[in-house]
């Protein structure tokens, strides 16, 4: 068995949606947003072992920080607004091995 994890970045994407009114990443764009990513990685050829894997998730406990996404095996945790950010999350963390601080929470 390798020591090398399957993913070189694994994704995840809170998709979480409550039902009584508290703030919620679905209802702050979270499902276009990991669609985007998801297909901006197609895009990029990124997909796949020992490279990137964009996923779905339940409830990540940050809600009031969110909408969020996570990067493993580093745990980084970053929030969003738009694609726009999507796309430095993409172009500077899972292609350039940079955090993008501003986005960081």
């Amino acid at each position: 068995m390798s020591d090398k994890p399957y993913y070189q970045h694994h994704v995840f994407f809170c998709l979480n949606q409550r039902e009584e009114g508290r703030p919620c990443c679905a209802d702050k764009g979270a499902h276009a947003a990991q669609e985007h990513a998801k297909k901006r990685i197609k895009e990029l050829h990124l997909n796949g072992q020992g490279k990137v894997r964009i996923n779905k998730a339940g409830c990540l406990d940050r809600c009031e920080e969110g909408p969020v996404l996570v990067v493993y095996p580093e745990g980084t945790w970053y929030t969003y607004v738009d694609t726009h950010d999507i796309d430095e999350i993409i172009d500077e963390h899972l292609v350039g091995g940079k955090v993008v601080e501003r986005l960081k929470i």
